[in-house]
């Protein structure tokens, strides 16, 4: 799957109406995969928690797609 989203576009990508669910939830979590992807062992702890913080909005946004798997997403991180 090629994604040309990133985490600047979660709010379009909450307002599409032509997507289903699934490519919704599909997107979102393919950008999360992104944001870790592009961390190395050369990130610093700020660059971490920049990107666990827009983890987070990006699994709160799945939440309000679906709440049972935005839920299960949530508590695995906290």
């Amino acid at each position: 799957m090629e994604c040309n989203y990133n985490f600047e576009d979660l709010d379009k990508i909450m307002n599409f109406t032509s997507w289903s669910e699934k490519k919704k939830i599909d997107t979102l979590l393919f950008i999360d995969c992104s944001l870790y992807t592009n961390m190395g062992r050369e990130s610093t702890q700020t660059e971490r928690n920049v990107t666990k913080s827009k983890s987070k909005k990006l699994y709160k946004a799945i939440y309000k797609i679906d709440p049972s798997v935005g839920k299960l997403i949530l508590k695995s991180i906290d």
